[in-house]
């Protein structure tokens, strides 16, 4: 029987313990516990590893063979119960998840703790928390899913194929991340602008600059109560901006507008008077009869008569005389 790849990446000591995965001990007494340690022996020679030959690889499945039926029980019943009953915080560190595994497993079990069976172990403690996190992965909504995978530094190969997505999507989901570090970065630089300043001034930066309130919350460590009364306050001064801008434009408006008809004195009525009768010697358009009274600064209530109802400018000027 041809070795397989995991049979060779195995050490030998493992490899024996899986074995008695499958014994039952019951059936180990007397003349049989010796022919299963011969076929065990026979199977690992035929899977490429010198054992029946090999006095001390014999010795090993012999020693193995003797702890469990002390126990009464396989190493690997006790380790796959371990590492079922870890979680995602206990494997956090893979490295002291493994150590405070091989202590509670070495008071049964002692040639756990032998150096060269730490390696192997830290791989299972490895491959333990890769599957709890893709497991935690699951349970997320939409991207959160695949963010959570990223951010715990999965491989994009093992995101496609355990979330059942494509490359595209993963493509995506890490563009979007890099627009929010991008964004992040933007805002710590727009803070640092405001350095030293009220909290009510920061807000007030970062709301002027565009900035989500969720950020906001999160990087300048304020509250929604604060967000909302600057905006509210902001909105207030816009308005007020906005008043003062409109009476402003309403006397720009009135002072090229000029008077109203009562308020021209009759003096200055009879000197418009005569100036737009002049204009009238040179146009009848009236385009160009409002530009020329425009020059002369007549007012505007006074040329509106002019092009509508010139003939009301000889009563005008009759009230002007008196």
């Amino acid at each position: 029987m041809a070795e397989s790849d995991e049979t060779t990446k195995k050490p030998l000591w493992l490899l024996i313990e899986e074995k008695f995965l499958e014994l039952n001990l019951q059936d180990l007494s007397g003349d049989n516990k010796e022919a299963e340690i011969q076929k065990i022996a026979g199977e690992l020679d035929t899977a490429g590893h010198n054992v029946s030959q090999n006095g001390g690889n014999m010795l090993q499945l012999r020693w193995a063979m003797d702890d469990m039926l002390t126990v009464g029980r396989p190493l690997m019943k006790d380790f796959g119960d371990a590492i079922a009953a870890l979680s995602l915080e206990d494997v956090a560190d893979p490295y002291s998840a493994t150590s405070k595994l091989l202590d509670d497993l070495s008071k049964t079990w002692k040639e756990v703790k032998n150096p060269d069976r730490r390696p192997i172990v830290i791989e299972i403690v490895e491959k333990a928390k890769l599957d709890l996190t893709i497991g935690k992965a699951k349970e997320l909504p939409d991207d959160d899913s695949i963010r959570f995978l990223i951010g715990e530094n999965v491989a994009s190969d093992v995101i496609i194929s355990e979330l059942g997505i494509t490359g595209e999507k993963l493509d995506q989901v890490n563009a979007d991340i890099e627009k929010e570090k991008a964004e992040r970065a933007r805002v710590l630089t727009l803070l640092e602008a405001v350095d030293g300043k009220s909290d009510e001034e920061r807000v007030k930066h970062l709301v002027t600059n565009d900035v989500a309130e969720e950020l906001i919350v999160e990087i300048a460590a304020v509250d929604q109560g604060m967000i909302d009364s600057v905006k509210q306050a902001m909105e207030e001064e816009l308005k007020e901006k906005q008043r003062l801008a409109e009476e402003a434009a309403a006397r720009k408006k009135a002072e090229a507008e000029g008077p109203s008809l009562d308020d021209i004195p009759a003096d200055e009525m009879l000197d418009h008077i005569d100036a737009i009768r002049e204009i009238f010697e040179f146009s009848e358009v009236e385009k160009e009869i409002r530009f020329m009274c425009d020059q002369s600064n007549i007012p505007k209530a006074l040329v509106d008569i002019a092009v509508s109802d010139p003939d009301k400018l000889d009563e005008l000027e009759k009230e002007a005389e008196g």
